[in-house]
């Protein structure tokens, strides 16, 4: 059990938003995530939404419950998009991240939302332009974006 009491320091914490890989072949890129969160530092909770074997799971209403409340208290929602629309040998889309452009409209005005993806994602456009509305610096590179965020949860009261 994790007690934290009245005046001591609230866990900061970090949720890794992005694409999940559609099937087995396409690599996660969440342990890279993970090794620079390490490498830089970071110890707040990280909130990972994937299984820790990094495996599929057939609890969709589950994992949706989960993530809604991990984003709702998270510090900071680190929003990295490799988004990769090229098809994988069952004739699906690898990375689509439809789920990550929804998640991203529901937290874009909410102060905690970091962006970043890699030059030449595809279908960036808009969560672009949405992420300068909102003031959302923009990242290129996925240390960037972490080392933002292990700042601003380290900034933030």
């Amino acid at each position: 059990m994790n007690v934290i009491h009245a005046l001591q320091p609230i866990p900061k914490s970090i949720f890794l938003a992005g694409p999940t890989p559609r099937d087995e072949e396409t690599p996660t890129w969440r342990p890279e995530a993970l090794d620079i969160l390490r490498e830089l530092g970071f110890t707040g909770t990280v909130y990972v939404p994937e299984n820790d074997s990094w495996s599929k799971h057939d609890r969709y209403d589950d994992q949706i419950v989960w993530e809604w409340e991990a984003l709702k208290v998270s510090t900071a929602i680190v929003f990295w998009v490799p988004r990769d629309l090229s098809i994988n040998s069952k004739g699906q889309q690898k990375m689509p991240a439809f789920t990550t452009n929804v998640e991203f409209g529901l937290y874009a005005r909410s102060g905690k939302c970091l962006m970043g993806s890699p030059t030449g994602a595809a279908k960036m456009s808009y969560l672009n332009a949405l992420a300068l509305e909102c003031n959302i610096p923009l990242y290129s590179s996925l240390r960037e974006v972490l080392a933002a965020a292990v700042a601003k949860t380290s900034l933030t009261p």
